[in-house]
């Protein structure tokens, strides 16, 4: 790890957190690391303050496929995309200063409005009614029309996302060494004209999935993007792929993303 000392650190400021950091920066500077202000100057990104904090690091720094991610959570709690504790910071500068670290590489899926704009996505995106009625999509397949949805929404999950939003609509958790996603409805109607699988399904990572929102006066749903929700007008097509990128991670040592799974719901 001798060629990455620029670390760039991604937090919600307060007094306190502050305070806190203080100490960690003045040990990670003492162990030959540089303290950087913009994130393009970076070669590690660390997000303090748990899986939300880390999304959002993510994403504000565009996804950087040129540098490793660290998480790292404020208090003793589990975290799916934290290895490390503020209270025990030194096991994250100990695992950085090693030449033999652990990396996890994460697949993201690309997001596709209308032909148009793309975005990328570490956890999951959800498209959802923004008004007091069910929305209706035509889902296809690698262009074949699969179903019908008429409900609240759908999610489609990449395999770190379904321990969250989906995991909570009974979808499955995914190992993330498999390159796949996931969709899964959200309060399907299955009736004489509107019929869904009513399951959660897994597309393998050369498939494409391609929604269509049925303009029935429901033309502007939300759309969430890992944690963040988008209003766009006239949303028509959504087309979503797994990535060809990945989001690298350094990790602690005996430390599974099912280890993990384990401590955080079992």
């Amino acid at each position: 790890m001798s060629n990455r000392k620029n670390v760039f650190f991604y937090y919600a400021k307060s007094d306190e957190l502050e305070d806190k950091l203080s100490t960690v920066f003045e040990d990670i500077e003492k162990s030959g690391f540089r303290i950087v202000d913009d994130f393009k100057d970076a070669n590690i990104i660390v997000s303090v303050g748990g899986d939300g904090e880390f999304l959002q690091a993510v994403r504000h720094t565009e996804f950087r496929q040129d540098c490793l991610y660290v998480g790292i959570t404020k208090e003793d709690e589990a975290g799916l995309y934290c290895d490390f504790q503020l209270d025990r910071y030194v096991d994250m500068i100990n695992a950085m200063e090693d030449n033999s670290l652990e990396v996890r590489r994460f697949p993201m899926v690309d997001v596709t409005i209308n032909g148009e704009s793309t975005f990328h996505c570490l956890n999951e995106a959800a498209i959802r009614s923004a008004i007091i009625k069910t929305i209706v999509m035509d889902v296809y397949i690698d262009g074949d029309h699969f179903e019908r949805f008429r409900g609240d929404g759908l999610i489609v999950a990449t395999p770190t996302g379904s321990t969250g939003y989906n995991k909570s609509t009974t979808g499955a958790v995914i190992d993330p060494k498999i390159p796949c996603f996931q969709v899964s409805e959200l309060a399907s109607i299955n009736n004489n004209r509107y019929r869904t699988l009513g399951s959660s399904f897994i597309l393998n990572q050369d498939r494409t999935l391609r929604i269509e929102v049925i303009q029935d006066g429901n033309d502007y749903p939300i759309i969430g993007l890992d944690n963040e929700a988008y209003s766009i007008r006239n949303i028509k097509t959504i087309t979503i792929q797994l990535s060809d990128k990945r989001i690298k991670t350094v990790k602690l040592k005996n430390n599974s993303f099912w280890d993990r799974v384990k401590r955080t719901f079992l």
